[in-house]
Formats: structure tokens, C-alpha cells, sequence
């Protein structure tokens, strides 16, 4: 461990996997000689910490990482890590909380989308200093990006909620049952044409936990540049790159039928066309480009108006709790905020009064049973 930690500046769940890529020849003993030889031909010296972590993960033919190279990483993470402890007894719930902390590496750093993680968009994210925070965190839910488990739980839970057969996938009407029914139906439809992202489930017309995983993200924080591709994505129905009026509608219109279901009065379209115009001030009126959403700092309200019924109420009212919370803590994501409360009303309905960290995996002991 001093070796990786204070030698080649990895962080110290990385001994593993460092020792493997030096023992090529699989002896089971590397050097010192070796060490030195390897890493000062290589440059690591002297390279960034980036570079260094991309190094060591990638395998040797490739110049890209893939959701299987973080798995070593993750594995001896989870054996070391005293806040992660409690989960020693329950090797399942440790693939969920291991594959889920890889899904929002990828969602947040691999801009392609494509599985293919580059040295480059490596560079551009806080991966290396996240990994060595968790390094140096006892508390792991201290770690909001990626590696929280009070995270983990709030998205498997969420997800488990909705998938009442417990088949590990969810169709359009359990999506449709997500945050109360606040998603409308055509945005849900959207959703599972697939247009935004493919689905990885592997099951025709289903979707599966990744795809579940990068929904959630994208709908719970609509300011990540992630999140806003993926909707705009669901908007632009031709795929022409721009978002017009008609296609605004198309959204808007159901919105206005559930308003009005509610009893209350609905906002004209050609006013809230106005009031985003407004907000976002596009660089042509009445074509709203993904360039114009991310420079608008307020661009989950446009979406929120269009399809999700819950946000749009709260958005009109100007919920204050939602304000007071954000002027509490500006640092915190919308993410942050979300996975937070959730987290709480899950402890409250499962313990008590009790926040669980220690034996919290008991809570989805039964959800196991099934795979």
C-alpha cells in the first residue's frame, strides 16, 4: 500500500490492479527493480494523476476504459473501506452498490456516451480527485460524486419501487408510476423509443437498472450537461438539432390537460413560450438549440414546464422549501438535494426514526431472493 499510495500516487484500492499490470508474467512477486523500471519507462513520474489511473486501469491493446476495467478497483474498495464494511455479508447488494457507482462514472465523465472512457474526457472531469478523496474519507456518503451509498440506496430503492415483478427491468407503465405519475405519458414514450439513449437490458420494450440509472440522474438534475443532451434529445422530435414551438407544444399539451384535471387554471402556451424565450434567450427566437439550453443556467424549468407536472406546480408557486434549500447550501446539485431527502423519507418509512447506515443492506434482503 505505501508503495501505490506514496510511490506511484495511486490511491491505495488501486494495489491490487497495479500489481497485476506489473506481474505480467503472472509470478505472483514484482521487484522493486520492476516497479521502477516499468513506471519510469512509462513516465508516471512525472505524469498528471489522470494519466496515471488511465494507465493502470486500461488494458494493454486499448486506449480507452470500459465499465469492466473499473471493477477491480471497486472490488478491493469495497473490502477495504471501513464505511463500507456493513455490506461484507451481502455480496449481491455489493455488485449493486459497485455497478452503480461505475453507471455514474460513465454518466457524468464518458461524454461519448459510448462505454468508451478517454484519457481526454478523464482530464475534463473530477475523477482523479474523487478517487482520492474516497481515499481519504472515512465517511463514504461524504463523497456525493459518484461514490455515496446513501445514493446507491436512493436510486436501487427508487428503482425497486417501480419494478413490481422484481424481473430487474421496468416497462412504460412502471415508469410511468415514477415521483407520483409526473412524467406525462409522451415524454415517458419518448423515453422508451429509445431516441435519448439505447437501452442496455438486452430485453425488447424494457428497460433495465443502467437505463434506469441514467434516467434518474437525468430527470432528479436537470443541469448537468448530461441530463440536458438526454432531454433535448426527447424534445427534438425530428432530430433536426432544434427545438420549435410545435415540438414544445406537442409536450405541453398533455401538461395542460393534467393541469386542468387538477382543477386548476392551466398557463397559455403562447405565455409560456414567452416566459422561456425570456429565461433562455435563444440566439434565434422560436429555435432553442442544445447550445442555448446550456448556457442558461435555469434550463431544467424548460423541460420540467413541458413534461413533469410535480416540478412545473413547484416552478409556479416558487416552492419555498426548494428555495430555502438552495440558499442553505449553493454548492449542493439538485442531484445532492434530491438524493438527501430521499434518503431520509426511505429511513423514516423502513426504521423509524432511525437514520440507518450500519445493517441498512437488511432492508433489501428480500429484494435478493429474486436473482
Amino acid at each position: 500500500m505505501p508503495v501505490t499510495k506514496e510511490i506511484c500516487k495511486l490511491p491505495s484500492y488501486f494495489s491490487s490492479v497495479l500489481f497485476q499490470k506489473l506481474d505480467i508474467n503472472r509470478t505472483g512477486l514484482v521487484t522493486k527493480e520492476r516497479l521502477i523500471s516499468d513506471w519510469l519507462d512509462q513516465n508516471m513520474l512525472v505524469a498528471d494523476g489522470a494519466t496515471r489511473i488511465f494507465t493502470v486501469l486500461k488494458q494493454h491493446d486499448t486506449d480507452y476504459l470500459t465499465q469492466d476495467d473499473f471493477r477491480p478497483i471497486l472490488r478491493e474498495l469495497l473490502l477495504t473501506h471501513q464505511g463500507l464494511e456493513f455490506l461484507h455479508d451481502t455480496p449481491e447488494f455489493q455488485d449493486r452498490y459497485a455497478e452503480t457507482v461505475i453507471f455514474r462514472i460513465f454518466y457524468h465523465c464518458n461524454k461519448g456516451g459510448n462505454g468508451r472512457l478517454l484519457l481526454r474526457e478523464i482530464k475534463r472531469s473530477h475523477l482523479f480527485a474523487t478517487l482520492q478523496q474516497v481515499d481519504v474519507e472515512e465517511d463514504i456518503n461524504k463523497v456525493l460524486n459518484y461514490f455515496s451509498y446513501e445514493h446507491f440506496y436512493v436510486i436501487y430503492c427508487k428503482f425497486w419501487e417501480l419494478d413490481s415483478d422484481h424481473d430487474f427491468v421496468i416497462d412504460k407503465d412502471d415508469l410511468l408510476r415514477y415521483g407520483n405519475h409526473a412524467l406525462t405519458y409522451r415524454i415517458v414514450e419518448r423515453i422508451f423509443s429509445q431516441v435519448p439513449r439505447r437501452f442496455r437490458s438486452g430485453v425488447e420494450g424494457k428497460m433495465g437498472y443502467e437505463d434506469f440509472v441514467w434516467f434518474i440522474l437525468s430527470e432528479e438534475d436537470k443541469s448537468s450537461e448530461t441530463s440536458l443532451e438526454y432531454w433535448f434529445k426527447c424534445v427534438d422530435l425530428d432530430c433536426d438539432g432544434v427545438i420549435t414551438p410545435n415540438e414544445m407544444h406537442h409536450f405541453y399539451e398533455e401538461q395542460v390537460h393534467r393541469v386542468e384535471c387538477m382543477a386548476q387554471e392551466p398557463v397559455l402556451f403562447e405565455d409560456i413560450v414567452c416566459q422561456m424565450s425570456d429565461m433562455i434567450k435563444p440566439k434565434k427566437d422560436g429555435h432553442l438549440t442544445l447550445r442555448d439550453l446550456k448556457n442558461c443556467k435555469l434550463s431544467g424549468n424548460f423541460f420540467n414546464i413541458l413534461f413533469n407536472l410535480n416540478k412545473f406546480v413547484a416552478f409556479e408557486t416558487r416552492d419555498p422549501f426548494l428555495i430555502r434549500m438552495e440558499r442553505e447550501d449553493p454548492t449542493l446539485t439538485e442531484w445532492d438535494r434530491f438524493a438527501h431527502a430521499e434518503y431520509i423519507r426511505l429511513a423514516m418509512e423502513e426504521d423509524g426514526e432511525d437514520v440507518f447506515m450500519d445493517g441498512s443492506a437488511e432492508v433489501l434482503d428480500d429484494a435478493f431472493e429474486y436473482y
